[in-house]
């Protein structure tokens, strides 16, 4: 079972909105500026450390780097190598030559106390000069942590932002034909690796979403065969009703603090917004509108809450104070929205748009302006936000088969890429930063 571990930060690290318009669609499905060719060789291992380990970090830096399309990392194949002293001092004519903007450097060494450092260099070869370098003491079998650590420090440094590469992911895996579908709460780290199952598919899951700490989730199960939402520990993975009675509940998330949890309940017929406390009590009715209001977000600082409600006659979006008050619309235009997700930053909200004869997915501030496009596939949904508020993960269904798939498109535009999941997948959720 994966347990995030206590890093020991060895090395001070060089630290490093989307415009609003009047009303209006704009697609940003294209390109982005073309990728800086960044260095990646193997690092070199000290004595005593194990000597595959530098080329394996360096495989991971590069996918991750890969992964930002931000970067064209060059290595760790087919690329030159380098000493263990040289890993603070570079030659920098050699990586010029290579065709490298940037050169990732570093070292594995061995610990008397058992555990490895992996060190981490960032340098500017055009102007010769570090920018940033950063050390871990890890567990050899986490030695991925340090790999995504060091990845984060890259990419943090070179883009502005905030890092978001050693994070989790819990998604709903799918198996099985589109009429018999198994489905199942699973959790993997951002590049794919520590993939495992945290329930059994015997009851159908849907919508889990972590905490604020990432050691907890809360998710809709059709146990009994009635939908009510459960709370899980993600270590144990003990779980327990949230509500008690034969109410039908769903659509679960956590406040930005993690005390409260918003969700819809229905009953007499309507479907409304409630909140509860995380450990349980007495829920409270925050929309009474004729309708099914659901879906809902906080916002980052848990003042406001994003929700869609077909109140109006269509699916479409709606912010509200944190106590209810305050409820009004922002989406318009063609087309229904759903699934309304509060950005990290606190700019934007994500969206599913519905219509045309497909599901896209989008972005548009607080107020409804400057809604923007981010996808054009067939079926796109079910929208969730990386932890610096840059990407944006969704599930992707095929046509025919009803086959769904992870994918993460950047706010400002380019192809969305598919995470890497070994089986079909739905309901992303991306996690906070690792501790």
């Amino acid at each position: 079972m994966k347990t995030l571990i206590p890093f020991v930060l060895l090395f001070a690290s060089a630290a490093a909105s989307a415009q609003e318009s009047q009303p209006l669609e704009v697609d940003v499905v294209g390109g982005i500026n073309a990728p800086m060719a960044i260095a990646v060789p193997a690092m070199p291992a000290a004595p005593g450390a194990p000597e595959t380990l530098g080329r394996q970090i360096a495989e991971v830096v590069a996918s991750d780097l890969r992964s930002t399309g931000l970067f064209t990392p060059l290595g760790p194949n087919g690329i030159g190598r380098y000493s263990f002293g040289q890993a603070a001092n570079p030659v920098y004519a050699e990586w010029r030559n290579a065709g490298a903007s940037a050169l990732v450097s570093g070292y594995v060494e061995q610990r008397a106390d058992g555990r490895i450092t992996v060190g981490c260099y960032l340098f500017d070869v055009a102007a010769g000069r570090e920018l940033a370098h950063q050390g871990f003491a890890v567990a050899p079998t986490e030695w991925r942590r340090a790999a995504h650590k060091c990845a984060d420090t890259i990419y943090a440094r070179l883009s502005g932002e905030h890092p978001f590469l050693d994070t989790r992911i819990v998604y709903v895996a799918e198996t099985g034909p589109k009429t018999n579908r198994q489905k199942r709460i699973a959790i993997m780290d951002s590049d794919g690796s520590n993939h495992r199952y945290l329930s059994t598919g015997k009851a159908t899951v849907v919508t889990p979403r972590f905490n604020p700490r990432g050691d907890k989730l809360v998710y809709m199960s059709y146990q009994g065969r009635r939908p009510r939402v459960y709370v899980m520990d993600v270590a144990s993975g003990s779980e327990r009703l949230l509500v008690p009675g034969t109410a039908f509940t769903f659509a679960p998330r956590f406040s930005p603090d993690g005390r409260d949890i918003v969700f819809s309940m229905a009953s007499g017929g309507n479907t409304d917004i409630f909140v509860v406390g995380a450990n349980g009590g007495t829920p409270r009715r925050l929309t009474s509108t004729p309708g099914a209001d659901t879906s809902p977000s906080f916002s980052p600082d848990g003042r406001r809450i994003a929700f869609e409600s077909d109140r109006s006659g269509s699916q479409q979006l709606y912010v509200m104070d944190a106590d209810g008050a305050g409820q009004k619309r922002i989406s318009f235009g063609g087309g229904a929205f759903a699934s309304p997700v509060w950005s990290p930053r606190g700019d934007l909200i994500a969206f599913t748009r519905i219509g045309g004869g497909g599901f896209r997915i989008g972005v548009m501030s607080a107020s409804g302006a400057g809604t923007k496009l981010l996808t054009d596939a067939w079926q796109d949904e079910a929208p969730s936000w990386a932890p610096n508020g840059q990407f944006v993960m969704f599930n992707r269904t095929a046509r025919g088969s009803g086959d769904s798939t992870l994918y993460a498109v950047s706010i400002n535009g380019g192809s969305a890429r598919r995470m890497p999941t070994p089986l079909g997948g739905s309901d992303p959720s991306w996690s906070p930063l690792n501790l």
